[in-house]
Parts: C-alpha cells; sequence; structure tokens
C-alpha cells in the first residue's frame, strides 16, 4: 500500500502556485471529433448550405416569369371589381360626374393598391415555402417578377375595363355617360414587390438561420 501511494505521488506533479497543474486549456480547444463518448453523432453539427448563384438561377427564372403572368388575372380581376364613374356632358362638352361619383377615382386606386398587397404578401408567403430554394437569388427574382406583374396589371386592367364601359360614338348633351375605372396614379404598382419583398424579410427574419432552413433534393 506504501508502494502505490509513492507511485501515485510520483505520477502526480504536485499542484503549487508556481506550477497549478494541466488544466483544460492544455489539451487544446475541444472538437465533436475528439468526443470519446460519440456525443457528436448523436447531435451532429449542421453546416449552412451553401448558395450557389448558378444552380438557383435557371429555376429562379421560372419564379419570375410566373409570377408576371399572375399580373394578368389581377388586372382582369380589377377591371371587373372597380367602380366606374357616371358623369354627365354639359354645355362646352364638358364631363360632369354625378353627385358622389367623383369617389370612385379614388376607390378604383385604393382597390388596385390593396389587391396588389395582398397578392404581394401572397406571392413572398410562396417563394419563401420553396424551402429548397431559399436565398436572395429568389428573393431578387419573386420581387422583380412582382413589379412586371404590378406594370402589367395595370396596362391590361385599364384596357379591359375600357373594353368594357365603352363610350357611345356620339353622345348628346346631358346623357349620362359610365367612365371606365381608371388609374391616376403611376405609383400604383409598387405594392405587388414591396408586398412581396416584405413578406419574404419577415420570415428570414422570423427564420433566424443561417441558411435560412435550405434544403437541396
Amino acid at each position: 500500500m506504501a508502494e502505490d501511494a509513492v507511485g501515485a505521488r510520483d505520477a502526480a506533479p504536485p499542484t503549487t502556485p508556481d506550477h497549478p497543474g494541466p488544466g483544460p486549456a492544455a489539451f487544446g480547444p475541444w472538437h465533436p471529433d475528439d468526443d470519446p463518448h460519440g456525443l457528436s453523432e448523436l447531435w451532429p453539427a449542421r453546416r449552412p448550405a451553401p448558395v450557389v448563384v448558378k444552380r438557383d438561377l435557371l429555376p429562379a427564372v421560372g419564379v419570375f416569369g410566373v409570377i408576371a403572368l399572375c399580373g394578368l388575372a389581377l388586372g382582369f380581376l380589377w377591371s371587373r371589381l372597380a367602380p366606374a364613374e357616371l358623369v354627365q356632358i354639359v354645355d362646352g362638352g364638358r364631363l360632369i360626374p354625378l353627385r358622389s361619383e367623383s369617389h370612385h377615382r379614388f376607390d378604383d386606386l385604393v382597390l388596385f393598391v390593396l389587391m396588389a398587397m395582398g397578392a404581394g404578401l401572397v406571392t413572398g408567403a410562396a417563394v419563401w415555402a420553396l424551402r429548397e430554394r431559399r436565398g436572395p437569388v429568389y428573393l431578387i427574382a419573386a420581387t422583380g417578377g412582382a413589379a412586371l406583374a404590378a406594370w402589367l396589371a395595370t396596362r391590361v386592367g385599364v384596357s379591359w375595363a375600357e373594353a368594357h364601359y365603352p363610350v357611345p360614338a356620339a353622345p348628346a348633351l346631358g346623357d349620362v355617360l359610365t367612365l371606365a375605372p381608371r388609374l391616376e396614379s403611376a405609383w400604383a404598382f409598387v405594392a405587388w414587390p414591396f408586398g412581396t419583398a416584405l413578406a419574404y424579410g419577415l420570415a428570414a427574419a422570423w427564420n433566424g438561420m443561417d441558411d435560412l432552413g435550405r434544403r437541396l433534393g
């Protein structure tokens, strides 16, 4: 027993203020591969999936085109839902809106902005659901496609509204005409891309992961 105690005393160097003994730093930084119990296999470290622009570019072009075509549907829907304005022809060929009919000019603009904003939020959420391609490439494609879709909606929507409410060829003095809905502000198309970027940005901020949960199939 005395010999074992002497051997243990010789094997372990004394711990003094000048020689505090081996500490955690003496063994170097810890790494999951150095885990003797294999705990790293139970909880493997997940590395962020890299964003490859070339790999995401072709699918992003498809997303851009699909979103842009949705502008035709929104423009047609707006042309049927937006209220028309009733006006009367007075002296000098002037068109005077009837009582409370002038408010429809504002209603047309607000209706388009609300529809485009809602479409933008749905677009951003739908693109975010494409988990395999989350990242800046798809965000740019979705926002650009939404901007083109909004521009198409403003153009074709006004054209379809004018075709839906035709003006008589030779109106007489005192006749009441129905003017087609119109958009008097060119900034109406901003609502769709803004809603898309807002929805996608909020989802990315809420996610909080380095790779945004990106999973490539």
